[in-house]
């Protein structure tokens, strides 16, 4: 008589289950706009979510703390003439989101850790270089201030948002609309689906795509059979990869071996309700000492609900097994370093005694000064006697001025960042 043998894995019981109704976010008007992106974007300060606007685009942050029902006057970030498209999380700084838009723009703003009076209208750059919409932002694993944006112009294009300039521009790669970009564990490769149905492997700095023939699949695997947009979230440190159907209700997760079949099902996650987007916690914004693994926001039509991924452990230890060390905030790399060829996996960080997010951070934007530009070569005008001085005194006016100004501006600057300080302390001070 024969027995069925169970493949021993310790994620085989994980189980999910949906927030309490106190630690959901209600009244937030989610965005209608038809785009494949998950809407929602999450680490561990705040919670991000694309939302209705009237006369351009928005999205609202909120602390991940702030549960329960929203003020309809609660502030906004606003700045795009049309609507927000996607929008992703800095993951070398909790106070630094961008987001892209109808608008061809791509803009990056500076969230405060209290929670501002007005809206945010003011990006700390803006970012320009797209024809036509920009539909997918993905940032750069391990290198500093490197930010990846793909448009309806069929153009990936990589940016410093440091000093907001274009590394690179990818620009004949994809004869089609880019669907969605993926980077690998240390920023060397990028993954593209296109809607030329072709999922590209491409070296972005060499400008080429090094893996193109997906015709035999390792493992097939039928998910379901709605045309809904499928958002796939994979956890490396697990190996699991959760699937989330917009449209859907439910969430499929499978463990990923090195193994034949090499996909395993797990279980499913139902619930009644469909789900217009997803936002997915990084492993650092995880309670490890609930055996927590994976969390998600659920975007309802006008909620925000959380659900919780668990393996189930007696013992109230720390469980090195389910928590390997994970990317932390620190950046492994300069954007020129990387730019220049260097590759670094990501600086990684214990969870065994919890996650606590650093202070407010502040980026700031180095633009190249065009006084520091040598004069272009080639034939000057003559000047006359009488012109000669006039010149010279005006330039030496004008590089005064730029002085005064430019010291008035660091003193300004000093005396904001001074008062963000006390402002912030006196937030802790009330928590």
């Amino acid at each position: 008589m024969s027995r069925r043998v169970v493949r021993q894995s310790k994620f085989r019981h994980v189980f999910g289950q949906a927030a309490k109704a106190d630690q959901t976010y209600e009244d937030i008007r989610v965005s209608k706009v038809t785009w494949d992106s998950s809407f929602c974007a999450v680490n561990p300060k705040f919670l991000a979510i694309i939302v209705e606007a009237g006369g351009g685009g928005a999205f609202i942050v909120l602390p991940l703390a702030k549960t329960g029902r929203v003020d309809k006057n609660y502030p906004l970030v606003t700045g795009h003439t049309a609507p927000v498209l996607d929008i992703d999380w800095c993951p070398h700084n909790d106070n630094v989101i961008a987001s892209a838009s109808d608008d061809t723009t791509i803009m990056v703003w500076q969230i405060p850790d209290y929670t501002p009076v007005r809206n945010i209208t003011e990006p700390i750059i803006t970012l320009e270089g797209h024809s036509k919409r920009v539909g997918v932002l993905s940032w750069h694993p391990t290198a500093r201030n490197v930010l990846l944006s793909a448009g309806g112009d069929n153009v990936i294009i990589i940016w410093n948002v440091g000093t907001g300039e274009v590394l690179l521009s990818l620009d004949d790669l994809h004869p089609d609309i880019i669907h969605s970009v993926c980077w690998n564990s240390n920023g060397s490769l990028l993954a593209t689906t296109c809607k030329d149905k072709t999922l590209r492997i491409i070296d972005p700095r060499k400008s080429q795509v090094v893996a193109n023939n997906f015709e035999e699949p390792v493992a097939l695997q039928e998910m379901d059979t709605s045309n809904g947009v499928l958002l796939p979230f994979y956890d490396p440190d697990s190996s699991i990869v959760y699937l989330c159907g917009k449209g859907d209700s439910s969430i499929r997760y499978f463990e990923i071996t090195d193994e034949p079949p090499f996909v395993h099902y797990l279980n499913t996650f139902s619930s009644k309700e469909p789900q217009r987007g997803m936002g997915f916690m990084p492993k650092r914004g995880l309670d490890v000492s609930k055996c927590e693994i994976a969390r998600f926001y659920k975007l309802h039509e006008r909620k925000c609900e959380p659900i919780i991924m668990t393996v189930p452990r007696k013992s109230d230890l720390f469980q090195d097994d389910l928590y390997p060390d994970t990317p932390g905030p620190e950046a492994a790399l300069e954007a020129d370093e990387w730019l220049s060829g260097q590759d670094a996996e990501p600086v990684l960080i214990s969870l065994r005694d919890g996650y606590v997010p650093p202070k407010h951070r502040e980026l700031r934007v180095t633009k190249r000064n065009i006084l520091d530009a040598r004069p272009p070569s080639g034939p000057r005008r003559s000047q006359s006697a009488s012109d000669t001085p006039l010149s010279q005194h005006t330039l030496e006016t004008l590089l005064e001025e730029i002085k005064t100004l430019r010291e008035r501006v660091q003193a300004q600057e000093q005396r904001i960042t001074a008062l963000e300080n006390m402002l912030c302390e006196l937030v802790d001070g009330t928590d």
